[in-house]
C-alpha cells in the first residue's frame, strides 16, 4: 500500500526566547507551509539579540520519552533535529531514530555559530558522525559546520559533499560563497548527483534562525511526500520569500538602541 503523507513533522530541538530560531522558528515555517508541527524539547536557550547567555539541557530520558510519546502514538512523516547539546542527548536521540527507521529524518548539525565558534564538544561532533548521520536521510550543515565536520576548509565542493555522505546520508551544504552569490549544494546519495541552488547575497540585519527555517521547510515538503530535490527547491523558494519580506525587527529594538 502506498504511504499516505499528511505533513506531520516531529521536531527534536531547543527552545529560545526570541521566537526567531529553534523550535519557535521551526513551528512557524512548518505551519506556514501547510504541515503539522510537534516537538520534543532538548534544551532551553537563554539569549538576547547580542549573545547566548546560557543553554540548559533537559535530561536525555525525558527527551526520548517526549519523542516516543508522539512518535509511538501519532507517528510522523518526517523527523527533524536541531540543537543537541551533549553526547548523552545525541545517544538518546539516536535510539529514538533507530526505533523509527522508516521515517525520513533530517539532521541539522548545530555545532558552530555564525561566527564559526564551536558550540558543542569534540565528543558530541563524533557522536553526530557515528550515531546520527547513519540514521539520517539528509544532513544540512552550513559552510562553517561542514568544515568542522570535514576537519578542513571546503576546497572541492563535490568531493567534500561525497566525503560527508560516507555515512549513507544525502548532504546539503548551505551558503558556500561563490562570487556575488551564496550557493546551497545538494548531494543526493542515491543518484550520486550534485545540484546547486544559487541565491543572491542579501544584507541582513538578523540572520538568527535562517538555518532552522530552511531545514524545517525542507522537512515539511518531505513530510508532504515530495522527493528530496523537489522538497529543497520548494524550501529555497520559501526562503526567498521569507528573507525578501519584512519578518520582525528584533536585532535593534527599543531597548537595544
Amino acid at each position: 500500500m502506498e504511504k499516505k503523507f499528511t505533513g506531520k513533522v516531529f521536531l527534536i530541538a531547543g527552545s529560545e526566547p526570541l521566537g526567531s530560531a529553534g523550535v519557535q522558528a521551526d513551528i512557524k515555517a512548518i505551519t506556514k507551509l501547510g504541515g503539522w508541527a510537534a516537538a520534543a524539547l532538548t534544551c532551553i536557550v537563554d539569549e538576547d539579540t547580542s549573545h547566548i547567555k546560557s543553554i540548559t539541557p533537559l535530561s536525555p530520558s525525558l527527551i526520548a520519552s517526549q519523542a516516543e510519546s508522539f512518535l509511538g502514538s501519532v507517528g510522523a512523516d518526517c523527523i527533524k533535529t536541531g540543537v543537541l547539546p551533549s553526547v548523552e542527548i545525541i545517544e538518546a536521540v539516536a535510539e529514538v531514530l533507530a526505533h523509527h527507521k522508516g521515517v525520513p529524518t533530517l539532521v541539522d548539525p548545530v555545532v558552530v555559530n555564525f561566527a564559526g565558534e564551536q558550540l558543542v564538544s569534540d565528543a558530541a561532533i563524533d557522536a553526530y558522525k557515528q550515531l546520527l548521520f547513519p540514521l539520517s536521510t539528509l544532513i544540512t550543515p552550513n559552510r562553517r559546520e561542514a568544515e568542522v565536520l570535514l576537519g578542513h576548509a571546503i576546497s572541492d565542493v563535490e568531493s567534500d559533499l561525497r566525503e560527508l555522505s560516507r555515512w549513507g546520508c544525502s548532504v546539503l551544504i548551505k551558503s558556500v560563497e561563490q562570487g556575488k552569490y551564496l550557493v546551497d549544494y545538494l548531494y543526493e546519495v542515491a543518484t550520486d548527483t550534485v545540484t546547486p541552488f544559487p541565491k543572491k547575497r542579501l544584507v541582513l540585519t538578523d540572520r538568527n534562525g535562517t538555518g532552522d527555517t530552511l531545514a524545517s521547510a525542507i522537512a515539511t515538503h518531505l513530510a508532504l511526500g515530495c522527493d528530496l530535490q523537489t522538497a529543497l527547491s520548494r524550501a529555497e523558494a520559501y526562503m526567498h520569500f521569507f528573507l525578501a519580506n519584512p519578518r520582525y525587527v528584533i536585532s535593534v529594538g527599543e531597548h537595544g538602541k
